[in-house]
């Protein structure tokens, strides 16, 4: 394992971090009523946490199994929750 191998893993993460944030902000503005929310989002937040985490364990055990760095395993693992916090956040900015 390299050092750029490291900063890419913290990048990720921080990038995963800060995209979380703004969709958990975005979301409690929604249920305040501060922002206009679409109907259906709450059950929307509940309803893809378990498919997201399911596609998450997977894609990490499958990158353990295969003998990769733990690196490669925790960016395998956050690809799938990275994907749908993008795509939250990119949906809840409109």
């Amino acid at each position: 394992m390299f050092p750029n191998d490291l900063f890419s893993l913290q990048l990720k993460m921080t990038t995963l971090m800060v995209e979380t944030q703004t969709v958990m902000a975005l979301r409690l503005m929604g249920m305040s009523g501060a922002i206009p929310a679409k109907h259906g989002e709450n059950e929307r937040m509940v309803d893809e946490k378990g498919p997201a985490m399911a596609k998450a364990f997977a894609a990490g055990t499958k990158a353990m199994m295969q003998g990769k760095r733990p690196d490669q395993i925790m960016s395998a693992a956050m690809v799938p929750v990275s994907k749908r916090v993008t795509s939250n956040r990119k949906r809840l900015m409109k």
